[in-house]
């Protein structure tokens, strides 16, 4: 086994308190091999661009062994790599290389369930209803006069029945696709076995974690109805989004999994550290996961579902850093993941939604806290709308007709036809197609041009690393402002930046509150900036 020598920047046991988190989404980041597929050499390889964009750490979407029917969030083997990835080596070159640059590697651990191809579930399948390998997993029997029925109402998250009955007459519970079955969480196995799972990759020298479904491990005993058939299509979403008290979501039980994960981490050097995917129906509820014994941070959503004007983001900000005052954890800001549709889009797309999203990045990377950066947003990559049916992977596209599929399109790199340098030289393949219209956005396209928003964003990093204001862990102060306008200053030992954003419709002098460092547009067509 190859142990990574934690680099020193490991030494500052606080560096995620203020990070700048790159998520990788593996499959789409950068293809070493021309087989169309990002792995973990070509990660390897883009690590300089990385360092030099300015961020402090990569989060890596999962590369374990994996059939890839939810692109590899359904686990098969938990300790390896699968092989469209790489292998072992490569995975710890990546992290040897990486600390050598000065950035940390966060992976993906996914402990509410598996891949139906994981060794215990074959097990499972195997025995008899009631068997020690069928109670690793949510195994019950149906309702109806012959158990036709599924044991309860509750339904999965990608659409249709959570349940979905085996050969022998019994059910296996799966939040997800069927072919991730959930975990029983209140198995002493299980747990043992995700204990040791977070051990492997410590020892290999990952310097943190992102919890998917964080809030979902624990389900409600007795497996309780919902009432589901009595709610409406926004009700249902909503609690399905987790933003309810459902049976199988936010169980009081879930904190003891990670009071027995924090010793753990606590037991490496170098401030090894967690992050929780994780839903609650109150703010309140979802501050608990956050603490000395339990996570160091929990992602805060409400500021990527914000609404595009000034008290939408206002309220989201002031809520936030109030949590994070009660929890003494720093707040940790997004604005797009491998889930979501990209903020470009979601701003309005185009030329309008392309300046706000600028303007939005500004604003988040201004804030004092953790902030999470989707691979490709520096270049301002919108969502791809039009990918043929033919080609979409996501299996809740298959279920709802609603597929995540377009924020999952390879990085465009270099070069004036797809796939834009994903690949090496002479390579024509990309497991999803780039519209031609990203030929403009590419890495190389936007390298030292001024105006663009990879400079943009290679500049605001640099504002945020260096400026004395912007180093420190203090709240902010608004400031009055025109109607539109959000406006607030930073101030560390005595050193001042303030923050301008304009959420309104028409451009708006902003010269009253000093020179700008740097403008989300070009000042001299869009003054606001």
């Amino acid at each position: 086994m190859t142990v990574s020598t934690p680099s020193p920047l490991t030494s500052d046991v606080d560096w995620w308190r203020s990070a700048v988190v790159y998520q990788v989404y593996v499959r789409s980041f950068a293809d070493s091999n021309g087989d169309g597929i990002g792995d973990l050499p070509g990660i390897r390889e883009r690590l300089p661009y990385l360092r030099d964009l300015g961020v402090d750490a990569l989060w890596l979407t999962p590369f374990y062994t994996s059939p890839m029917v939810d692109g590899g969030y359904d686990v098969a083997d938990y300790r390896d790599v699968d092989p469209m990835f790489g292998t072992l080596g490569d995975f710890e070159a990546m992290v040897t290389d990486a600390h050598a640059l000065g950035l940390r590697i966060i992976v993906d651990i996914v402990p509410n369930h598996t891949s139906d191809q994981h060794p215990w579930f074959t097990a499972a399948l195997a025995a008899a209803p009631g068997s020690a390998e069928r109670d690793r997993y949510l195994f019950a029997d149906g309702q109806g006069e012959h158990g036709e029925q599924p044991p309860n109402d509750w339904e999965s998250i990608f659409g249709g029945p959570a349940w979905t009955r085996v050969p022998d007459g019994q059910w296996y519970l799966h939040l997800f696709d069927p072919a991730q079955p959930d975990l029983n969480w209140r198995h002493p196995e299980v747990r043992a076995e995700f204990e040791d799972i977070l051990r492997f990759w410590l020892d290999r020298g990952v310097d943190g974690f992102r919890i998917d479904v964080a809030h979902g491990m624990i389900k409600a005993a007795g497996l309780p109805d919902v009432g589901f058939s009595s709610m409406t299509t926004g009700q249902r979403q909503s609690e399905l989004l987790g933003k309810g008290r459902l049976p199988y979501f936010d169980q009081d039980e879930v904190h003891d999994i990670y009071r027995a994960w924090r010793p753990i981490l606590d037991s490496y050097p170098g401030g090894r550290m967690a992050v929780a995917e994780a839903w609650a129906e109150t703010p309140q509820r979802l501050a608990r996961y956050i603490g000395p014994d339990e996570l160091h941070q929990a992602f805060s959503f409400d500021f990527l579902d914000a609404t595009w004007s000034a008290d939408s983001f206002r309220k989201v900000i002031d809520t936030a850093l109030a949590e994070a005052t009660i929890v003494g954890a720093p707040t940790t800001w997004v604005l797009s993941n491998h889930d979501r549709q990209r903020h470009v889009t979601r701003y309005g797309d185009g030329e309008v939604g392309l300046r706000r999203a600028r303007a939005a990045a500004l604003l988040m990377l201004a804030l004092p806290g953790c902030a999470y950066l989707y691979q490709g947003e520096e270049l301002g990559l919108p969502e791809v709308l039009d990918l043929p049916d033919a080609l979409r992977q996501d299996p809740q596209f298959f279920r709802t007709g609603e597929s995540r599929d377009g924020c999952r399109v390879p990085m465009p790199w270099s070069g004036e036809v797809a796939p834009y340098g994903f690949g090496p030289a002479g390579s024509e393949l990309s497991w999803l197609p780039a519209p031609t219209t990203w030929r403009a956005l590419s890495v190389a396209a936007q390298t030292s041009a001024p105006d663009s928003t990879l400079e943009l964003y290679r500049a605001a990093l640099r504002i945020r690393r260096n400026h004395p204001a912007l180093t420190g862990l203090g709240g902010v102060t608004w400031l009055e402002t025109d109607p539109g306008l959000l406006a607030f200053r930073r101030t560390t030992n005595d050193t001042e930046l303030t923050c301008v954003v304009n959420l309104g419709d028409t451009p708006t002098l902003i010269d009253r509150y000093g020179t700008p460092i740097v403008a989300s547009t070009p000042l001299t067509e869009h003054p606001t900036g």
